[in-house]
């Protein structure tokens, strides 16, 4: 009886063993910032499983793949307009479309990263291709980080894949070429500075011309209104009043209508 109650028990566990192991086979948890396919005899199933707890089929095999934002960072080696060679340290933040998950697994698989580098590359040197190199290395930098995203874009989205932003966060040249662009930048500023000493210097000639007119011209307005008969008036005025002060003096009348009044103190 004891034998047949140990063999009974050890039936039982198994049978537990072998259902609890199989209700583990047909539930999936998915978890946050993550997305799963099933594939089951070669067939991949359209139907994505986003973060949760879902049943499948406990043959079925059970593929995850990150929906989070990644950042692929490369350091290309690529041409110029002319020719020249220069290193671009860029940046790609993208993400999977977890409704092209099956799509994704079908066509690249479980690791699409090679794949969105490679393209990455070729699309940074064609585009490259197209500007000088002044222009990557100045003021069209910007612009050409804004036609690798949309490219990028182009690229991407019908393999599945969502591009949030291409960044050109380097530029780096060749020394002799940078030194070049740098005596450049230099000429261009002190000409830019030369240019703007010239202007202050014109603008200040006008001012002291415009300053020496008006002043010539009060001068002539002056002259005009100073007649002899005013200047005798003030004349009189003047030793009229000098005539009327305590101090001791002598007044000199002048002996024509042209001589103005002579005032000697009287010590």
């Amino acid at each position: 009886m004891n034998n047949t109650r140990k063999i009974q028990l050890i039936v039982l566990a198994t049978v537990t063993l072998t259902i609890l192991v199989a209700i583990g086979k047909t539930l999936a948890v998915i978890p946050a910032g993550t997305a799963a396919v099933t594939e089951l005899f070669g067939q991949i199933s359209p139907k994505t499983l986003k973060p949760g707890v879902h049943l499948i089929n406990p043959l079925s095999k059970l593929v995850k793949f990150s929906t989070r934002l990644k950042d692929v960072k490369e350091v290309v080696n690529t041409t110029s307009k002319e020719g020249l060679s220069l290193d671009l340290d860029v940046s790609l933040q993208y993400k999977v479309d977890p409704e092209k998950l099956g799509d994704i697994y079908k066509n690249i698989g479980s690791d699409p990263e090679e794949i969105i580098i490679s393209r990455f590359r070729s699309l940074i040197r064609e585009i490259t291709a197209q500007y000088e190199l002044t222009a990557i290395y100045g003021e069209k930098r910007q612009e050409v980080a804004q036609i690798l995203s949309q490219k990028l874009e182009q690229e991407l989205q019908p393999l599945g894949f969502m591009v949030d932003k291409a960044l050109l966060r380097k530029v780096v040249l060749p020394e002799n070429m940078q030194a070049a662009i740098q005596e450049k930048l230099a000429a261009e500023q002190e000409s830019q500075k030369l240019d703007f000493e010239i202007v202050k210097a014109r603008k200040e000639a006008e001012k002291q011309k415009i300053e020496a007119q008006s002043q010539a011209e009060a001068q002539r307005i002056l002259a005009e209104g100073l007649t002899q008969e005013i200047l005798q008036l003030k004349a009189i005025e003047a030793t009229a009043n000098i005539a009327q002060s305590e101090n001791a003096k002598i007044v000199i009348m002048g002996g024509s209508e042209q001589q103005l009044p002579l005032v000697i103190p009287g010590q």
